[in-house]
């Protein structure tokens, strides 16, 4: 199907078809957020679903796998356990493996990460003179995941005009498909 007779089916199309398909994908986007939201009230993470973006955590994920995570605050922080964290001036999550744990008499906990495939600590990563990391910092624990499911996210990101390509065909299909 070309462009034009995509345009000629928008242009057949009386007022109420056109308000319905749009309705439809107004509809399509409000459930898409509800299942979001959903999903962070039952996993307790504000991120339920993260993508891994750097080759850091090989061979346990790699690049453009898409994690699972959970983040109950009654679940203790284990030596070994995979965390995702956010780290204060930055913007992007990161995927790493709890290396050290530092407990204290008053029962705070901190912790030191690592990924797998790196040959240092994170601290170097940490906020300016921030040496642990603390479950405020955590955004989810990984349960389970997907290989390589997230490229697509990837290459929206890394290709901006492939994701305006990408919204602009389902857009065009969701008003055009008469269902």
């Amino acid at each position: 199907m070309d462009f034009g007779t995509m345009f000629d089916d928008v242009k057949r199309m009386n007022k109420r078809q056109f308000i319905y398909q749009v309705l439809s994908f107004g509809m399509i986007v409000s459930s898409a957020l509800m299942i979001w939201k959903g999903l962070m009230v039952v996993t307790g993470s504000e991120s339920p679903i993260v993508v891994v973006l750097s080759g850091s955590m090989e061979p346990a994920f790699h690049r453009g796998d898409l994690l699972f995570l959970t983040n109950y605050p009654e679940e203790p922080v284990r030596v070994g356990e995979i965390v995702v964290f956010k780290v204060e001036g930055r913007d992007i999550p990161i995927v790493h493996r709890v290396l050290k744990l530092h407990e204290k008499s008053n029962g705070t906990v901190k912790f030191l990460t690592k990924g797998d495939n790196n040959s240092v600590d994170d601290r170097g990563l940490y906020a300016p003179g921030q040496l642990w990391l603390t479950k405020q910092d955590v955004v989810g624990r990984a349960r389970g995941f997907l290989p390589y499911v997230g490229m697509v996210t990837i290459l929206m990101n890394e290709y901006p005009k492939f994701k305006y390509a990408v919204l602009a065909c389902l857009g065009i299909y969701v008003l055009v498909h008469r269902e």
